[in-house]
């Protein structure tokens, strides 16, 4: 039983994290004692902790090596949630490359590293970085804003980002995307979200505005989620706390968008009541 957890969050995001009420409330019924902490607070005794987890430390992307860093550190030192190794892959998209390659149906990605030429799309599209979070330096184009698109990918390429190039997939417009939540790498409860994306643009702050509702999975999102939850814990084992996050194909068949393994929302406002008690029973056992 764990008797001391760090909830690791950031400055930036402290108040903004959807989940992180319900959830302490969850982990103080089992007794355990929880310290909010910022991952970069240099006055935090990270030894003292039987247990860190990753939940809110949003601001990574924008100071990855002092992140991967920290997080080594603090590996040596107690025990880290989810696992570094886990963080290190869920971090850079190019996992869609491997995810696809095992069978598992992905979002259709075009990856263009730093001096590769980029070759975009007759339709709408979307660019962003291969490490973000929060829809952060993503955007999408349309088929007359090519100039455009190619400046932000020259961007991302100066800051040494690999970029990936997706096409804009029509449902979003309407049905936009579903995140499948599991914990302890069972299938715990879905949310529909509405990404508020900039057309040719940035997202200034954290993270792009969503519009969240609750949502009942149906057999083919949970068989296209089961899919990258099967091959991740082939890879990496069972990871605490997974989402898998997909959209409708013009095809009509889900694909996956993500797999957030570093810091995921795990949208416990739109679940029931019991999915903050198996999130804190994942991470205090």
């Amino acid at each position: 039983m764990i008797g001391r957890l760090a909830w690791v969050t950031a400055r930036e995001a402290r108040g903004q994290d959807e989940d992180e009420a319900v959830a302490l409330a969850a982990l103080a019924r089992t007794g355990v004692d929880v310290d909010v902490v910022d991952w970069d607070d240099p006055a935090v005794d990270w030894a003292g902790y039987d247990r860190v987890v990753l939940r809110s430390p949003w601001d990574y992307p924008a100071r990855l090596a002092d992140f991967l860093a920290w997080l080594d550190a603090t590996a040596a030192l107690t025990e880290v949630v989810n696992e570094p190794r886990t963080v290190r892959w869920s971090i850079d998209k190019r996992y869609l490359a491997e995810l696809d390659e095992a069978g598992v149906p992905i979002t259709d990605t075009v990856f263009v590293a730093p001096g590769e030429s980029v070759d975009l799309p007759a339709g709408d599209f979307v660019v962003k970085p291969a490490v973000g979070a929060g829809s952060k330096d993503a955007a999408s184009y349309g088929p007359d804003q090519h100039a455009v698109a190619r400046e932000h990918v020259e961007r991302l390429h100066a800051a040494g980002q690999v970029v990936l190039v997706q096409p804009y997939v029509a449902s979003v417009a309407t049905d936009g995307e579903w995140a499948l939540v599991y914990l302890g790498g069972r299938y715990s409860h879905a949310a529909s979200k509405r990404v508020a994306l900039p057309r040719a643009g940035v997202v200034e702050t954290l993270f792009a505005e969503e519009t969240n509702a609750p949502h009942e999975a149906t057999a083919e999102q949970r068989a296209a989620a089961d899919a990258a939850m099967a091959h991740v814990e082939e890879r990496l084992g069972t990871p605490a706390y997974a989402r898998i996050d997909l959209v409708r194909h013009d095809d009509g068949g889900h694909r996956v968008l993500e797999v957030e393994l570093v810091e995921p929302s795990l949208f416990l406002p739109y679940a029931d009541a019991s999915a903050a008690d198996r999130l804190a029973e994942v991470l205090t056992t």
